[in-house]
């Protein structure tokens, strides 16, 4: 039974020079054209499970305005949630208000997610984000003041020019701000965006391996768990939904450019606004028994815990031994077999594709 949801807005008052997701500026029109959309989407596709955990992302959800911030909420109101449901919405800074935070409290969001990237100046104006170290201070305040306790900020490191001296001043800012969660991402240099229009290079690998080092040692130094390889939190606060998608489980996907896998088929929405309210699809895949068992492999091994492998026999009525020939990589410390989980070491967390690889091709003939 699917126990996720996510709902993509698209919307943006700016759009961010690193940023390769479906998005778009804001236009109240086609804003309005859009819940309208996404509205008819739900009703018609969702099934009426119990949700476990909902994600509203972007885009920037919070760009839109307090109206139709209601509209979207009552369209929320559409799927069923418990009493404990874990429902996130993303937000930049600039972009949330007291009236806001008051109507996500009244609808049952509970988890806010923000942007920060980087409290540098020159960074900030490179990743082309439009907040000051100062109104991040305020915004928290301001969220904390109306109850929520469960926040995440993210970070963005190995930015061209960043040193590690900066990466560090970062870190202690976030720290500052005592978030429940601290999601990191190093800069990818994605197609179709400004940066990789322009020309922008990716820093050296072992600048960005050092960065990673220096991010995972001193968040653990400071009381976070590091419980998959770029999120980090304090005990009790790792995101349900997140590790929904790490643990291969079902998901819904409404909006545009989203993605859900149900009913064994990965399907991923149109990017196209014009084009959404037709239904049409971007991708659709039927997976296949042994697909499920390699994204099962390529997601858990994300999380530092690993492969549950009594999970794993009782949902594909096999060891995973008899399918993979783990025990050479397990020999030469690229893998670790203990409490019943096989895992990637901490330390080699940073190549852990190059070990799943190496996992995938060590497939057994049956």
């Amino acid at each position: 039974m699917i126990k996720h949801c996510y709902i993509h807005i698209p919307f943006c008052k700016t759009i961010c020079s690193y940023c390769d997701f479906c998005k778009q500026f804001y236009d109240s029109q086609k804003v309005k054209e859009y819940l309208k959309n996404l509205r008819e989407e739900i009703e018609r596709d969702y099934q009426g499970e119990e949700m476990d955990t909902i994600y509203i992302g972007g885009g920037t959800p919070t760009c839109l305005s307090l109206e139709e911030l209601k509209e979207l909420m009552d369209i929320l109101s559409l799927i069923h949630k418990s009493h404990n449901t874990e429902i996130t919405i993303e937000g930049n800074v600039e972009t949330i208000s007291k009236e806001k935070l008051v109507l996500f409290k009244q609808y049952g969001i509970n988890r806010i997610s923000l942007g920060i990237e980087s409290i540098n100046e020159n960074h900030l104006r490179f990743l082309e984000r439009n907040h000051t170290k100062e109104q991040i201070q305020k915004t928290i305040q301001m969220i904390r003041k109306e109850g929520f306790h469960n926040l995440n900020l993210d970070l963005i490191y190995a930015i061209p020019g960043e040193t590690i001296e900066e990466v560090q001043e970062d870190l202690d800012f976030l720290l500052s701000l005592q978030p429940e969660h601290i999601s990191t991402y190093s800069l990818m240099i994605e197609d179709h965006t400004k940066l990789k229009i322009q020309g922008v290079k990716p820093i050296a690998e072992e600048t960005d391996e050092e960065m990673y080092s220096l991010i995972t040692s001193y968040l653990k130094e400071k009381g976070y768990i590091h419980y998959e390889i770029s999120n980090f939190s304090k005990k009790g606060y790792e995101s349900k939904h997140n590790i929904g998608y790490w643990k291969n489980e079902e998901y819904y996907g409404f909006g545009c450019g989203a993605s859900s896998y149900k009913d064994s088929i990965r399907k991923t929405n149109t990017r196209s606004l014009t084009n959404y309210p037709k239904g049409n699809l971007l991708e659709r895949e039927e997976v296949t028994e042994s697909d499920k068992i390699e994204y099962e492999i390529l997601l858990n091994l994300r999380l530092l815990e690993g492969i549950s492998l009594s999970d794993f026999e009782e949902k594909y009525q096999m060891p995973l031994k008899d399918l993979y020939n783990y025990q050479q990589l397990v020999e030469q410390g690229l893998l670790i077999e203990e409490e019943n989980h096989l895992r990637v070491p901490e330390e080699k967390i940073y190549v852990s594709n190059e070990i799943i690889v190496k996992l995938l091709q060590s497939k057994k003939e049956i």
